[in-house]
């Protein structure tokens, strides 16, 4: 007992730059890791719905629409 004690209280040899530093990259890749489950697993994408305009169907009912814009 006494033994892990003692190693348990021993100062970091790494140097506090290099923690710092490692511990930022680790809390970088987690939030990365984070949004990516969070957008595979979010069930609404309008991005993916996107409408690009009137398609043939309403061109059919509005014909007057298409000589406007000519």
């Amino acid at each position: 007992m006494i033994r892990v004690i003692a190693i348990a209280s021993r100062p970091l040899r790494m140097p506090s730059a290099l923690l710092s530093r490692t511990s930022n990259l680790l809390a970088g890749a987690g939030d990365f890791w984070r949004e990516r489950m969070n957008w595979l697993t979010d069930p609404y994408h309008p991005e993916r719905h996107y409408m690009r305009g009137p398609g043939p169907k309403w061109r059919a009912k509005h014909p007057e629409a298409d000589r406007d814009q000519a």
